[in-house]
């Protein structure tokens, strides 16, 4: 990747695929991205925001589903856009949509869905799954 001590800027560092390996990039089964700490708060208080935010990242660690083999990877989003009935929350790759993701919902979440692989109707508002090509 270095040649003569200077990096190529088309090649990713060590640095880089390292923080890849760590977070289990090309291990994720599922992805969920939550609205949280937004700066200019829509959807909800940022408050209720950012209490459902730690609720996942502490859930998911707790049921061990950020290491090992396939793992739920979770991102903070600023704003998905949804700005109504949040903290809106979003699954993929089934693409599965979720309003008022509050720690009891996240719970249903969690279990039903990134466990168990069936979406939570109650609370899914649309699916918009990835497709190939």
């Amino acid at each position: 990747m270095r040649r003569s001590g200077v990096h190529d800027p088309h090649l990713p560092t060590e640095a880089l695929l390292a923080a890849a390996e760590l977070y289990g990039v090309g291990r994720i089964g599922r992805h969920i991205l939550l609205c949280a700490d937004q700066t200019e708060p829509k959807c909800a208080p940022k408050e209720r925001t950012l209490e459902a935010w730690n609720f996942l990242k502490r859930r998911l660690q707790d049921l061990g589903l950020t290491s090992g083999g396939r793992i739920v990877y979770r991102t903070k989003a600023n704003c998905l856009r949804m700005c109504e009935q949040g903290p809106i929350a979003v699954v993929y790759p089934e693409g599965t949509w979720y309003h008022s993701a509050t720690p009891e919902v996240l719970e249903r979440i969690i279990q039903e869905h990134l466990i168990g692989g069936v979406p939570v109707a109650a609370y899914a508002f649309v699916t918009n799954p990835l497709i190939d090509g």
